[in-house]
């Protein structure tokens, strides 16, 4: 089976989401919004359910991995649901009483959970279309957890090691050095598992595409006006519509990935 130590990158994954959001909201989780809460659990159970699943298949429990598989079909909706909340509480305080901070960086948090969506949408896909194919189906989930990865790291670095932003922004710019340091670690993490296995690489270099999107986007979101103004019309949008069309769209993605794995029916020929 491919990848036979996946389990110990999902693990450290989970290490620097408790550490990078220790002080923003495992600390504090009693006084935060509900969004916060769904995105935590969704991310959080969705890297356990990964790591189970790992363990499973290298263990030979391949029904357990089935079982765990077809739970993951309900998880899904609920991961998207979570990030859709994230934006919209973004965009709440970006239109209701906004702080400078908020005026600034909220615009950009937003476009880099609308890629992380995104990206999330095509990798889950994939891996349901190729679940046939077993290495380009564990490249395709092993690849979901790097784009979680960012924003943790981002705050991980900031708190324990400020230095390592080599960029150097003033501000709250220095917010998006994190995201974009973050993701090119990353996609250096990713592509040399690429060039390692080019022919089943595919789920690298797509994971590494987006991430390269996101760094760029969101590195350039405060010098774009265009995109505040997209913002804020996705703002005025009710948040039950939203969050709505988040679980229809992994629902969605649920469905049609399954759908397109399904293997080709033969042709019975009709007698005569």
């Amino acid at each position: 089976m491919p990848y036979r130590h996946a389990h110990y990158f999902v693990g450290f994954v989970l290490f620097v989401i408790v550490v990078g959001f220790w002080a923003s909201y495992f600390s504090i989780a009693g006084g935060v919004p509900l969004a916060f809460h769904v995105h935590a659990v969704s991310s959080m159970t969705w890297l356990g359910l990964l790591i189970a699943q790992h363990v499973a298949i290298h263990r030979r429990a391949n029904e357990m991995h089935k079982q765990m598989g077809l739970a993951s079909f309900a998880l899904f909706p609920f991961l998207i649901l979570g990030f859709v909340m994230i934006i919209n509480v973004t965009a709440e305080r970006f239109t209701v009483q906004p702080s400078d901070f908020a005026l600034y960086i909220a615009p950009a948090f937003g476009v880099a959970m609308a890629i992380a969506i995104a990206a999330y949408l095509t990798l889950f896909y994939l891996a349901l279309k190729h679940r046939r194919n077993v290495k380009l189906h564990a490249g395709y989930m092993l690849a979901t957890p790097l784009i979680l990865f960012e924003s943790p790291f981002g705050r991980f670095m900031d708190t324990l090691f400020p230095a390592w932003n080599i960029i150097g922004s003033e501000g709250p710019h220095a917010i998006l050095d994190g995201i974009v340091l973050s993701d090119a670690i990353a996609i250096i993490f990713a592509m040399t598992l690429y060039f390692m296995n080019r022919k089943h690489g595919a789920p690298w270099l797509i994971a590494s595409a987006f991430m390269a999107l996101q760094a760029v986007v969101t590195w350039f979101a405060p010098s774009m006006p265009l995109l505040s103004s997209a913002f804020g019309a996705y703002a005025a949008i009710p948040p039950a519509l939203t969050m709505a069309l988040g679980v229809f769209a992994g629902g969605a993605t649920v469905w049609l990935g399954w759908e397109a794995g399904k293997p080709p029916r033969k042709h019975v020929p009709q007698p005569a």
